[in-house]
């Protein structure tokens, strides 16, 4: 692998810049499973020194907000207040489903308020919104809610998570200036692109995709191996649901052998051209990264570098011609809790916190 260029920075707004690779928290998560990290905090200050200055967690990932909360602390002993002032944290508002038919203004504060302590944050630089069920009709308000509290200064920007492009428009025309959305959107999976890629455009609201590498199947480690049975986390068993529902395993493997090829030609690794084939899309302002340690951080650098070229995107895009299409709008098959993909997920994780 050559050495990478200096990491793409991306202004969403005159007073806030991020870099264009996020680093995913979730897996650092406890329940995730293993950490494989003597020193996480050091793994962070690694990242933020190569140019990957903007983090991503949320209050329902256990553990790491805190986490990322002493790395800021050390890192600014270490390296000064300038330096310090490029790191960007992203977290998330997720309150439980359990209290959404009765949530208040309070129990949002409530929750900003531990993030802040966690983080040990004066005002949270950009919280990501994310309402489990639509039935349950406070979503809008606590939208409002979040919109108060960034007046009143505790929230920088106000962002949104997994919001089908009517609700995020529905939020928008409200009178809630979303910064941001973030999506799941990779290769295997462009439902962003049915409406959501051209309202987000409309309404400068810049997208984070999710997922790029669908959990570590986008890689060099599943390139001819047989259909797993067992999963590590939940996280694989989410992509493989996609991946089943795209054309099966066997379309799977004829992505992963192209994408094999196109990353020859760039002398990287599979899961770098996954995610370098994201940041080039309309809307999109950057991709996140799932690391549990600094092992990858060399192939995440470099995933800013890579140009693809017309061929390269004419063979992938050839592959993908086959796959069956997705159904709904960003989330709309995770949203049904009784369905393949909602049965899987956890939908009280703040236990209460609310």
């Amino acid at each position: 692998m050559t050495d990478p260029l200096p990491v793409q920075r991306i202004k969403l707004a005159p007073d806030y810049e991020i870099s264009r690779v996020i680093r995913g928290g979730w897996q650092l998560a406890a329940g995730h499973g293993a950490v494989r990290s003597d020193d996480p905090v050091a793994d962070m200050v690694a990242f933020a020194d190569a140019g990957i200055t903007t983090f991503d967690c949320a209050d329902i990932y256990t553990g790491v907000e805190e986490t990322i909360g002493s790395f800021r602390e050390h890192y600014g002993r270490l390296r000064g207040a300038d330096a310090l002032a490029r790191i960007k944290v992203h977290t998330k508002f997720v309150p439980d489903l359990d209290i959404l038919p009765r949530i208040t203004k309070a129990n949002v504060e409530t929750v900003i308020d531990q993030s802040l302590r966690r983080l040990k944050l004066d005002r949270l630089d950009l919280v990501q919104f994310h309402w489990w069920d639509y039935d349950a009709p406070l979503w809008l308000e606590t939208a409002g809610w979040l919109n108060e509290l960034r007046l009143a200064g505790k929230i920088h920007k106000v962002s949104a998570t997994n919001f089908d492009t009517d609700h995020m428009l529905a939020i928008i025309g409200s009178g809630v200036p979303l910064t941001s959305m973030q999506v799941q959107y990779s290769l295997l999976d462009v439902r962003p692109e049915k409406r959501m890629v051209e309202a987000a455009t409309a309404n400068d609201v810049a997208l984070f995709c999710y997922g790029t590498v669908a959990g570590g199947f986008l890689g060099d480690g599943w390139l001819g191996k047989p259909e797993p049975a067992a999963f590590e986390n939940r996280s694989l068993i989410k992509y493989k649901l996609i991946i089943d529902d795209l054309g099966g395993w066997d379309f799977f493997q004829s992505l992963l052998r192209t994408l094999r090829m196109v990353a020859d030609r760039h002398h990287v690794d599979i899961a770098t051209i996954a995610s370098a084939a994201m940041l080039p899309r309309k809307a999109v302002a950057a991709v996140i990264v799932g690391a549990r340690n600094s092992t990858h951080l060399a192939s995440n650098l470099a995933i800013s570098s890579v140009k693809l070229t017309e061929r390269d995107l004419a063979d992938i895009a050839a592959v993908l011609s086959h796959a069956s299409e997705l159904e709904g709008d960003v989330y709309t098959l995770e949203r049904d809790r009784h369905g393949r993909h909602g049965s899987i997920m956890k939908y009280n994780l703040n236990k209460g916190a609310a």
